[in-house]
């Protein structure tokens, strides 16, 4: 199969043409046209250092309905306790900068290189990413961030500092995007950790089916305020 080569026009070809491990393109750039255009197309950019850029359709898809997530009963007792508090779009680049510090099993580097951190915090000010962040004592523990666009969330990455405090601002995602009748978390690739959540794996037609259906759906831009959820 063809991998793509991208260039000024913020165009991508058919996901479908992917390679089997989810490779599409090559190319471009990160800007806030070209980004919009590939997470409503089902595409998100994935590299590393000294690399160019690179546009990946995974298949099959990870994909979270907030209204179907599953709390572990040990979180769920961490929730109610009231351990942590929690915000929205009120320290994104931390966040961010946070995720891209995150040391992780069989990587090298980092996949969030100074442009990617610039793209995401450029799309927070116009108002398409956002931020959980997890609070204790006044020090952020925990967090994640990612892409909003129609009714779906497009998770990036998540980082903790204090035990269940990526799991907790996970939760608190799922829990106020249900509340907000998003239909979709799109996780991208399959862990066991997303699993547990109620994630499903779906074959990639499947899964842009759900997508252009989200798309049909208003757009909520904007900063983000969290509603009371425990």
């Amino acid at each position: 199969m063809t991998i793509y080569r991208l260039f000024e026009e913020p165009i991508f070809p058919d996901p479908a043409e992917a390679e089997p491990d989810g490779l599409l393109a090559v190319g471009g750039d990160l800007s806030p046209q070209r980004l919009l255009a590939a997470y409503a197309s089902g595409i998100f950019p994935w590299y590393g250092e000294d690399s160019p850029i690179l546009w990946w359709s995974t298949d099959p898809r990870l994909v979270l309905r907030p209204e179907r997530l599953h709390l572990s009963r040990s979180l769920r007792r961490v929730l109610d306790r009231g351990v942590f508090a929690f915000t929205m779009d009120t320290a994104f680049e931390a966040v961010i900068r946070a995720c891209g510090a995150v040391s992780r099993p069989g990587q090298h580097g980092t996949w969030l290189v100074p442009e990617m951190v610039d793209a995401y915090v450029a799309m927070h000010d116009l108002g398409y990413a956002h931020s959980v962040e997890t609070w204790c004592d006044g020090k952020l523990v925990g967090g994640l961030y990612g892409v909003s666009l129609g009714s779906a969330f497009f998770g990036e990455s998540m980082f903790h500092a204090a035990p269940d405090a990526s799991k907790a601002a996970f939760a608190v995602l799922a829990r106020q995007l249900a509340r907000w009748d998003f239909t979709l978390i799109d996780c991208q690739q399959t862990t066991a950790h997303m699993l547990r959540f109620g994630a499903e794996e779906m074959l990639r037609f499947r899964f842009l089916a759900l997508l252009r259906e989200a798309m049909s759906n208003p757009t909520r831009p904007g900063r983000w305020v969290l509603d009371k959820l425990w």
